[in-house]
């Protein structure tokens, strides 16, 4: 059974919407506005492209990164060449970018717990707010891998529904503070 893990930029209180800067939010860019840069507080994210076998993204995460990412060479390099999966219903494959390696549209939850259950490591969710919200209502996230930064946004995207369901426990396995007052926070999911 492989292991999904969401990875997140997260302000305190729970938004996720453009972080590093995408069009459209009012805060886009919250992540380095006025926080002063720790190298150190990032080393989670160059350990997670060691550590995931295959990515996956939602539809608009997947229209924003498959632009830019392709030709990030020295950032993204691991991400590159993994199998990317995008979980949309209407995305077709003439959609597809040809210079990101594989990509694979699922059409449904059911389509990404039969993945999980695939041999093979882990697969890493980024971006993708929408589909992090139904893949955790549907308990199919195993770990969460958070940068929660000294900040509150107010409105925006958040990585937590709202929806009424029973209490998740999560077992914190991994915790740092940053002098920018970033918190890095990795917690698994008790099924």
């Amino acid at each position: 059974m492989r292991t999904l893990i969401t990875t997140a930029f997260v302000s305190l209180d729970g938004v996720v919407e453009a972080p590093g800067g995408e069009p459209g939010y009012r805060n886009t860019g919250w992540t380095f506005n006025g926080i002063e840069f720790d190298e150190a507080a990032y080393e989670l994210k160059g350990r997670e492209q060691g550590e995931a076998s295959a990515m996956m993204m939602g539809r608009v995460s997947y229209e924003s990164f498959s632009p830019v990412w392709p030709t990030m060479t020295e950032d993204f390099a691991d991400y590159n060449v993994m199998p990317k999966y995008v979980v949309s219903t209407t995305l077709q494959e003439n959609d597809l970018v040809s210079n990101w390696g594989d990509i694979t549209i699922l059409r449904s939850l059911d389509d990404v717990a039969a993945l999980k259950e695939t041999e093979g490591g882990a697969i890493i969710v980024h971006g993708s707010a929408a589909l992090n919200r139904s893949l955790a209502d549907a308990n199919l996230i195993d770990r969460y891998n958070l940068l929660v930064f000294p900040v509150l946004l107010g409105a925006g995207k958040r990585l937590f529904s709202d929806a009424d369901k029973d209490k998740q426990n999560l077992k914190l396995v991994e915790s740092e503070s940053y002098s920018n007052g970033i918190q890095k926070m990795v917690f698994d999911v008790a099924h």
